[in-house]
């Protein structure tokens, strides 16, 4: 474990890196770093030299990802993997993602400052997209280690009509190596990632760390309200199908219903497009995208069941139509008991006592599950707020971060070389 003064260190060197990164940006006033542009090539350069300068053997994988790689004593032993995503949404904050992967950089310099190696290797891994903000599909950079990659996703585009193929290219990567990036099972043994909390629990409870249970699950919708366009001054409202008033009534019947159901069900309409948006024709077509979370399966198809059947009465009273496809989809993810309970041993050593807690944000630990077992620590936000500029970490919970998180790291190699060298 580092000890006060090295986390300090690390802890200042955190704070100045992740504003050194705020200010790589596709917009002037804003942080926003989207996946396969020219601003994430940036940070991966830079990224990248400072694994290097931590010790580590560095690659920019076939999809994005910066990859760094610190050898065990043997050099063909499996991985930790440690780390977290680079992209961000429209108008971040600067710690969501970020302050993990430099977290799990210091945790090997640290190693390598003291000479020390593992009897398991530690990877660190800045996955390209988590967000999905570009082309509205989440974990891209994880599901290509997982070998979960689709080729139909090669065809989805941006705003600009640009390809996901194409801006690999621009990139600089070739599409058909994709395969090359995904891990052999054998090769990995865990998944940890360090994360800001995106909600208020910590900060509520008056601790600066906690250990994730489960990550919930998520659906993505692309929905649209089809009416008639018609001139704002002599359609009588009695003979309107505005498109725009039925959508307005759906939306609260949709946070109505959702609040009902479960105190753990969300639901969020987050992009919607008015055509044909002129200040003097009726609305005939709005479409909208649906974003649905919850723990549990069983309670996310209840609901999406639920909002469209409202929504298809209210069109056929209005005589619209009502259209929806779901273009995303995950499944509730359980961290591993084992390394939960690791986690819970560190947090303890640094704060006196550890708390558990659920995610309803996705991560890139979602499909890095599907192969490997995964842990997450959360340190704590100002407020929970996150996606947002005023995300704000306290530099002294970056110290009791680092600390525990450095302990887990080698509780978990121990607890799995134990299990690699019986097999």
């Amino acid at each position: 474990m580092l000890d006060s003064n090295e986390a300090k260190i690390s802890a200042k060197r955190i704070i100045s890196r992740c504003n050194e990164l705020a200010k790589i940006t596709c917009m002037e006033a804003e942080i926003t770093r989207l996946y396969l542009s020219k601003e994430h090539l940036i940070v991966n350069k830079l990224v990248g030299q400072w694994m290097q300068e931590a010790g580590m053997l560095v690659w920019q994988d076939e999809v994005g990802n910066i990859c760094g790689r610190y050898n065990s004593t043997f050099i063909k032993t499996p991985a930790v993997i440690l780390g977290s995503h680079l992209d961000t949404v429209k108008n971040a904050g600067r710690y969501d993602g970020i302050l993990g992967v430099l977290s799990s950089i210091e945790v090997v310099y640290w190693l390598n400052k003291k000479n020390i190696r593992l009897k398991l290797a530690i990877e660190v891994i800045g996955f390209g997209d988590e967000e999905g903000t570009r082309f509205g599909i989440t974990l891209l950079g994880s599901r290509a280690i997982t070998g979960t990659w689709k080729k139909k996703w090669l065809f989805y585009t941006d705003v600009e009509e640009i390809s996901i193929s194409q801006a690999m290219i621009n990139f600089g990567l070739n599409s058909n190596n994709i395969h090359n990036a995904s891990r052999n099972v054998e090769d990995i043994v865990a998944y940890v990632e360090l994360h800001i909390e995106q909600g208020p629990c910590l900060e509520k409870e008056n601790l600066p760390l906690g250990v994730v249970t489960n990550i919930h699950g998520a659906r993505r919708f692309k929905c649209k309200f089809v009416g008639e366009s018609g001139h704002a001054g002599t359609v009588p409202m009695m003979y309107r199908r505005d498109a725009l008033i039925a959508f307005s009534e759906w939306i609260t019947y949709m946070e109505y219903i959702t609040i009902k159901t479960h105190s753990q069900l969300v639901a969020t309409v987050g992009i919607i497009n008015c055509s044909p948006g002129a200040i003097n024709v009726i609305p005939g077509m709005i479409n909208f995208s649906l974003d649905i979370r919850g723990p549990k399966d069983v309670l996310l198809e209840s609901l999406s069941y639920v909002l469209f059947k409202q929504a298809k009465r209210i069109a056929n009273n209005r005589h619209l139509n009502f259209e929806y496809e779901e273009y995303y989809r995950t499944s509730e993810t359980i961290c591993d008991t084992t390394l939960q309970n690791i986690l819970c041993t560190s947090i303890e050593k640094v704060q006196g006592k550890s708390i558990l807690l659920p995610s309803g944000a996705g991560h890139d630990a979602v499909a890095i599950a599907e192969r490997w077992p995964v842990a997450m620590l959360f340190i704590r936000n100002y407020r929970g707020i996150s996606h947002n500029p005023e995300e704000s970490v306290n530099i002294n919970d970056i110290v009791l971060a680092l600390q525990a998180y450095s302990d887990a790291v080698f509780r978990i190699v121990e607890e799995k070389s134990k299990y690699y060298n019986s097999h």
